[in-house]
C-alpha cells in the first residue's frame, strides 16, 4: 500500500534530493548573474511573496504552447513527401550532404560540450554516427533555409522509447522559436506517425530555464546522475527528463 509511511520514505527522500539540487542550481545561477550573496536572502523573500500571491489554479503546462499551436496545426506531408511543417518550420530526413554544416556547428566549444555524450568531431565519423541503425535524424528548415537538426538516439522499437537531441546551429536563426516548433514536429513524428511510447532527453546540471521549457511540452524530471560527465576538468551533473505519448497527445490534441 502506498499509504504506508515506510513505503513512502524512499520517494520522499528522492523528492527532497531533487529540490535540494534545484535549489543549489538556482543559487549558483543567481551568483553567476552577479547577485550579491547577501541579496540572495532578499530573492528568497520575493519567492515567498509570489507563493503567497499565486492563488489561482495552475494550468497544465501544455496550455502555454496550446496558445501557439496544436496537433491540428501540423502540415503532415509525410506519406507523400516525407516532411512535416509548422508555422514556417519544416523537418525532413537529414540529407547526408548537410553533414559538413552540422560538423561546423558542433566544433564550436560551447555547442560541442552541451551534448552528452559528445558527437564525433570528424565529418566522416559524424556521418557514420548519424546514419546508424539506432538513430534517425532530420534537418530543420526555416522557410527554405537550413537552421539545425533534430533526431533520435538509442531507438528501441521493442520498448517504444528513444532519446531526443536537437540543435539550432545557425546563430542568425536564434530567437525565432524555431527550436520549439521543430521539437513539436519531432514529437508529432514520434507519437503520431511512429506511435512510440516515450521520449527522453539528457542535459547538464539542473538548468531552471531548460526544465521550464521542456516542462511546457509535458516533459517531467525523471532522474539526476550526480557528477556523471567531466567537461573541461569539471564534473557536471546530468539530468534526464521524459515524456510519454499519452501525456503529449492529451496536452496538444
Amino acid at each position: 500500500m502506498t499509504d504506508d509511511p515506510k513505503s513512502q520514505r524512499p520517494l520522499r527522500k528522492h523528492h527532497d534530493q531533487m529540490l535540494k539540487l534545484v535549489g543549489k542550481s538556482f543559487y549558483n545561477e543567481l551568483i553567476n548573474y552577479g547577485v550579491d550573496k547577501a541579496a540572495v536572502l532578499s530573492v528568497a523573500g520575493h519567492l515567498l511573496d509570489n507563493v503567497m500571491q499565486h492563488v489561482e489554479s495552475h494550468d497544465k503546462e501544455g496550455d502555454y504552447y496550446n496558445r501557439l499551436f496544436t496537433i491540428r496545426d501540423v502540415r503532415d506531408e509525410w506519406a507523400a513527401a516525407r516532411r512535416l511543417s509548422l508555422h514556417k518550420v519544416t523537418i525532413a530526413p537529414l540529407d547526408p550532404a548537410l553533414v559538413p554544416n552540422i560538423a561546423n556547428w558542433l566544433r564550436v566549444p560551447g555547442v560541442r560540450d552541451s551534448f552528452y555524450p559528445r558527437f564525433p568531431e570528424s565529418d566522416s565519423a559524424l556521418r557514420q554516427a548519424l546514419e546508424a541503425a539506432t538513430r534517425e535524424y532530420f534537418s530543420i528548415y526555416y522557410e527554405k533555409d537550413l537552421a539545425g537538426f533534430i533526431g533520435a538516439e538509442n531507438i528501441d522499437t521493442e520498448s517504444g522509447h528513444l532519446e531526443m537531441r536537437k540543435l539550432v546551429g545557425d546563430a542568425a536563426m536564434h530567437g525565432k522559436g524555431i527550436g520549439k516548433r521543430a521539437t513539436f514536429l519531432f514529437l508529432y513524428y514520434v507519437f503520431v506517425i511512429r506511435k512510440f511510447r516515450k521520449v527522453y532527453l539528457h542535459s547538464f546540471d539542473i538548468n531552471i530555464r531548460n526544465l521550464n521549457l521542456n516542462g511546457k511540452f509535458g516533459f517531467e524530471l525523471e532522474g539526476v546522475f550526480l557528477e556523471e560527465a567531466k567537461i573541461e576538468n569539471t564534473w557536471r551533473d546530468v539530468i534526464r527528463m521524459a515524456l510519454s505519448g499519452p501525456t503529449w497527445l492529451e496536452l496538444f490534441s
